[in-house]
């Protein structure tokens, strides 16, 4: 009768823990889902923003609370999505001028965020460490919805090879970025104003040509990301001067360019608020060094 007893209180025990580890499980599912609406608007404030010191000092929390969500919900797109485009976006505007090793670990936090939407393809997952030509085949299965995460992997790790030029084995890898990058033009040149553009612009037009330059097609492709931005991303005409103008060595146009960004009005696109004061704060830094280039 005792051992009846005792059976049948591990097993109430066992079902009460059962059922109150699922209903945690729920809720805590249920709050992730309210708390990631809220992060999205946490975001979109944040692109609003003018004030850099505000954004500098409140991006990093608004980075953690969603590594937080991520943990708890490994496999959610759009909370991995906002990852690969948060850390990206705060190592560009905050961290890249001032410590590029420090830059380049968030890059990769942001493209590893991308590649976990990438890798439910396995066959892009086991293409990933392969050669090109099986990356190609394993990204042409991906289609326009894809887009974004596309692009938010490879502007993560376009941006670390980028400052990793002497690295060979980060070297290595842009051939795949720009296969990448290439998948957005053929689906949607224009999403991000024309971000693969000014991608393609800024690689052709910052390397000699014995390593891959084109300052022709790079001057194009600057060109098509001013028209589909509507020449209201900052962000553009900063990298054609820091790039092209300089690699052609056109001190006009550098300064042109440069003078365009600093006197844009602050709210010039307002849901790239915080963007374009980047570029503006960039601008002023690069003009003060322009005797370096030219």
């Amino acid at each position: 009768m005792i051992k009846r007893d005792v059976s049948t209180l591990t097993a109430a025990v066992a079902a009460v823990l059962f059922f109150t580890l699922q209903g945690c499980s729920v809720i805590t599912q249920i709050t992730i889902g309210a708390t990631s609406g809220i992060i999205q608007g946490s975001f979109k404030a944040m692109n609003r923003e003018t004030d850099l010191q505000i954004a500098s000092q409140a991006i990093p929390a608004d980075l953690k609370l969603l590594d937080g969500l991520i943990l708890e919900s490994p496999n959610d797109e759009s909370l991995l999505l906002l990852g690969a485009q948060g850390y990206t976006s705060y190592a560009l505007g905050f961290v890249e001028d001032s410590s590029a090793p420090r830059a380049s670990l968030f890059y990769l936090r942001a493209r590893n965020y991308g590649l976990r939407i990438l890798f439910k393809n396995k066959d892009f997952e086991r293409s990933f460490k392969g050669d090109l030509a099986d990356f190609q085949k394993a990204l042409n299965e991906f289609g326009r919805s894809d887009v974004p995460a596309v692009f938010w992997t490879a502007n993560a790790w376009g941006n670390y090879v980028n400052l990793n030029r002497d690295n060979v084995e980060a070297l290595s890898d842009l051939p795949k970025v720009e296969a990448m990058m290439k998948f957005v033009l053929k689906y949607d040149g224009s999403y991000f104003y024309g971000g693969a553009h000014l991608f393609f612009g800024t690689i052709l037009g910052s390397l000699p040509a014995m390593f891959g330059g084109d300052t022709t097609a790079a001057r194009i492709h600057f060109e098509k990301a001013i028209q589909v931005s509507d020449g209201k991303f900052l962000m553009i005409y900063y990298y054609y001067a820091k790039s092209y103008a300089v690699m052609t060595q056109n001190k006009e146009l550098f300064e042109s360019l440069l003078h365009k960004v600093i006197d844009a009005p602050v709210k010039l696109l307002p849901d790239q608020n915080l963007a374009n004061q980047i570029a503006k704060a960039k601008a002023v830094e690069l003009l003060k060094h322009e005797s370096d280039y030219f």
